[in-house]
């Protein structure tokens, strides 16, 4: 059974001191394709540091909303150049949050636009995080569609019309650990939504499932948010790890 985790900050310094026992703990639960989102600059160039001989790793480029006001005024030519690479799968993540703060609306808006851009031209998918934003966030996707955008709401928590919407807009659904909460109701909207429009992540280490919600999370997890997802639709487990693999390596485009 292979299973792959879409959505991993496995760089940051949470995972340094055991680093090992986290690939250990991964390839026992079956992970062997590891997708890296960046936060900002720093964070690409740390992605080179994760190598094991199990495991695939897949690089991303991007600038996190939260990380915006750190980064601005916005290097678009670096992001291009980033973007351009051939070992880069996937632009971002990018997107709104305006749970942290609202002072930096527009330019988390602009920078969205930005990696909206980078995404149709070199047609990589657009990876985008979203907290409180959702109706902003779907009507720039909106905007940006023009037929060559695709891409992945990552850790989905919308409503069932939300997650349609998204979907008609040539967005994936990003399936995490908050799927697993049983008083969140992500769980009773994920069980309407098609299978074939989802991907499994964790966003180690946040947001990890139950049963270990509150401590770090780890791409081993997956395996608990795969479970739960079967029984949400009356599959198997070896099904669920089928499908989610396929439409994240169709999606990304990679073997």
């Amino acid at each position: 059974m292979t299973l792959t985790d879409t959505h991993c900050h496995l760089y940051l310094e949470q995972f340094e001191e055991d680093i090992d026992e986290v690939y250990r703990r991964s390839v026992e639960a079956g992970i062997t394709h590891i997708f890296l989102p960046a936060i900002d600059w720093k964070s690409f160039e740390k992605m080179d540091d994760l190598h094991h001989p199990e495991i695939t790793f897949y690089k991303m480029a991007g600038i996190h909303p939260c990380s915006v006001e750190d980064v601005w005024p916005f290097d678009e030519q670096k992001l291009a150049d980033l973007c351009e690479r051939e070992d880069v799968v996937g632009v971002g993540e990018t997107g709104l949050d305006y749970y942290w703060s609202t002072d930096f609306v527009d330019q988390q808006k602009t920078s969205l636009r930005m990696h909206c851009n980078m995404a149709k031209a070199t047609g990589k998918p657009i990876v985008l995080h979203n907290r409180e934003s959702t109706k902003d966030l779907l009507d720039i996707i909106k905007e940006e569609q023009d037929g060559n955008l695709t891409g992945v709401w990552h850790c989905f928590t919308g409503t069932e019309e939300e997650g349609k919407r998204a979907i008609d807009l040539g967005l994936h659904l990003g399936i995490g650990g908050v799927s697993t909460f049983k008083n969140a109701g992500v769980n009773k909207t994920v069980s309407k939504l098609p299978l074939d429009k989802m991907i499994l992540e964790t966003d180690a280490p946040y947001l990890t499932p139950a049963p270990h919600r509150g401590k770090r999370n780890e791409p081993s997890y997956i395996k608990l948010i795969a479970e739960n997802l079967a029984e949400l639709h009356g599959r198997t487990l070896q099904e669920i790890a089928e499908v989610t693999t396929k439409n994240a390596f169709n999606l990304f485009a990679v073997k």
